[in-house]
């Protein structure tokens, strides 16, 4: 296995106060493209890692907005002059870990970078590849978009109790409302709602056609948030029954229209809000919080460590039972060329998230 001495990041070149500019080489760029070298020696707790697969996540948004106030934040901010990082797959080359040795392929968060020295503390896993599963498996549905998607029903939801008691036959099930429901995380949590808990479940997508893909796994209802009528249909399915949980990955307009919906006592996951990550979105309909008693509760995945493997055993059993689907679980966008023009292209993909994001789990795959 031989060791590169050098190897090709995307740094922040300026932090955007907006909109991202996506272009190279301008006085106001977000990104550039810079080779260093790696140097010959490790640390004690470093490993030398090569990028297999980088995450695209709306969160990462966050981190490079240059107003972050890092007393309140759970990640610190990437700043300009550091690499742009994400969530991602890797393989161990070199190592100075007790942790990790050579040959492993790991989790965590790592660089947009072709290889990177990082600390152990920024691993959080060593992937079981003799388990045969897609490696891709460990950044949707096995990694923290499945875990997302589960914690932020069983815990922030309040759905433990109808986890470990099913509604029985007869008995009226709970609503779910799920925003950005053909997203990585939505998904995952439609078929979580539907398949393991047995709830009613709303979908609210972009277009009619991941309405389908949505509906294809299990939501009674998808719903196109471009159609004038989204809210008359959802109005119109819940009826006087309204909704019990609604998972929000998207803040702004929508969230303001479902609180309307809200059944009293419901509650609300704080998961995301996309919609206002370049431009703030106010949320207009804050009252029916306490009309209606409402319970709100943001969540980072990170708050639920120490349950990971519950997390883990569930999902990949509802993966064996087929109550979990692999179709459209991920979309992999594969990069080709050289060091430096495969690194181009990794910003243009992680802008497909606020674009024209596929169904599922949006990953870039090094080759």
């Amino acid at each position: 296995m031989s060791i590169p001495e050098s190897t090709t990041k995307v740094y922040i070149k300026t932090a955007p106060n907006n909109s991202i500019n996506f272009e190279f080489n301008q006085p106001d760029s977000t990104f550039e493209i810079k080779q260093t070298s790696l140097g010959s020696e490790l640390k004690e707790g470093e490993i030398l890692v090569e990028t297999l697969y980088l995450s695209n996540d709306p969160t990462q948004r966050g981190w490079i907005n240059p107003k972050l106030d890092t007393s309140r934040s759970y990640m610190p901010p990437v700043l300009p002059g550091s690499p742009m990082q994400s969530m991602g797959i890797a393989k161990v080359l070199k190592s100075n870990s007790e942790k990790y040795k050579v040959g492993d392929v790991v989790t965590g968060k790592i660089e947009w970078a072709t290889h990177s020295i990082l600390d152990e503390t920024r691993m959080f896993n060593k992937i079981d590849v003799s388990a045969g599963l897609p490696l891709e498996l460990y950044l949707s549905i096995l990694g923290v978009t499945g875990l997302t998607a589960y914690f932020g029903l069983i815990e922030a939801g309040g759905l433990r109790k109808i986890l470990e008691n099913p509604v029985k036959e007869g008995e009226k099930v709970p609503i779910v409302c799920i925003s950005a429901a053909s997203g990585a995380t939505g998904s995952v949590a439609v078929q979580i709602a539907k398949n393991i808990l047995g709830a009613k479940v709303i979908g609210i997508t972009g277009s009619d056609e991941k309405c389908k893909y949505v509906e294809s796994i299990g939501a009674d209802l998808g719903v196109n948030y471009n159609d004038p009528k989204y809210k008359e249909k959802i109005s119109e399915f819940v009826g006087t029954d309204f909704i019990d949980v609604y998972f929000d990955n998207v803040g702004g307009e929508i969230l303001s229209f479902v609180l309307t919906r809200m059944k009293r006592f419901g509650r609300v996951i704080a998961c995301g809000a996309i919609s206002g990550y370049n431009t703030p979105v106010n949320v207009t309909t804050w009252n029916e919080i306490i009309t209606m008693s409402l319970t709100v509760e943001g969540f980072i995945v990170l708050n639920y460590l120490p349950k990971f493997p519950e997390a883990v055993n569930a999902l990949a059993g509802a993966l064996k039972s087929g109550k979990i689907k692999l179709n459209d679980a991920y979309h992999v966008k594969e990069l080709s060329g050289t060091d430096a023009e495969k690194l181009e292209q990794v910003p243009q993909i992680w802008n497909l998230l606020f674009t024209d994001k596929p169904v599922g789990k949006l990953l870039t795959k090094f080759t």
